[in-house]
């Protein structure tokens, strides 16, 4: 078994700048927007990043740059996908992921479980397999002035067969 964890964080754009952000591959209504070269879903970036590191093979910047134009406002779900495959052509598969939002706005609560059953759906596991939870700073912090959000993940990934 190999365990990995991950962590992403991304500055928001000012107030009345979106009307959604990405989080978990699912689009949660807010006014403003993640600054990021992709889609900004700091939440499947920590996922990434946690499977990559527990098979030691780097980070999700070394496998998709963001000075490479294909990953321009590239979904990031489709990362995920192709990371869980490199996992699974490496012999393992996600035993257990658990996540956690860190931001004061928006509220998660009421899209958890969509988000569990994207993240899941990615990594081609039960949904019981997948845990998201989020938290605030308690309005300290760059997080707590509402400046950015952030993700953190760890997985444990088990041998597929």
């Amino acid at each position: 078994m190999k365990v990995g964890q991950g962590y992403d964080v991304h500055a928001l754009d000012v107030p009345g700048s979106a009307s959604a952000i990405r989080l978990g591959g699912t689009d949660i209504p807010f006014d403003r927007a993640i600054i990021a070269h992709s889609d900004g879903d700091v939440l499947i970036h920590a996922l990434c990043d946690a499977i990559l590191g527990a098979l030691a093979i780097g980070d999700i910047g070394s496998h998709f740059p963001d000075s490479d134009a294909a990953y321009t406002g590239i979904d990031s779900r489709k990362l995920l996908v192709n990371v869980a495959e490199r996992a699974r052509s490496m012999g393992y598969i996600v035993a257990n992921a658990d996540t956690t939002v860190i931001a004061e706005r928006p509220k998660l609560a009421p899209f958890v479980e969509q988000i569990r059953a994207v993240l899941a759906t990615d990594l081609a596991v039960d949904p019981g397999c997948v845990s998201v939870k989020a938290t605030t700073t308690e309005r300290l912090g760059f997080i707590g002035r509402g400046e950015g959000i952030a993700a953190q993940a760890i997985v444990l990934l088990r041998p597929s067969s």
